[in-house]
């Protein structure tokens, strides 16, 4: 979604066993900024992969993950919540 975005690279990952791409450490390490969309996501992001988590800044945005993919109403809470740290 912020693939396009002046001077920002993006990856998308997922925690769960079943994502279709799976977070990994090398992922982490090369991130600056880690954007999760509920507290449950930064614990599990956390126990995971703490020893990669030195550099990149964890985002809590705090949206329910219970929308479907590029739902409207989800597209619009990211927008509001993520362009301010771009």
């Amino acid at each position: 979604m912020f693939a396009a975005w002046p001077g920002v690279e993006t990856a998308s990952a997922g925690l769960a066993p079943d994502a279709e791409e799976p977070c990994s450490a090398e992922l982490v390490e090369w991130a600056d900024i880690i954007f999760v969309m509920e507290r449950a996501h930064r614990a599990k992001l956390q126990r995971r992969f703490r020893p990669q988590l030195k550099r990149a800044r964890v985002i809590c945005l705090d949206i329910p993950d219970d929308y479907a993919f590029m739902q409207p109403e989800l597209v619009a809470l990211l927008q509001r919540k993520v362009t301010p740290h771009l």
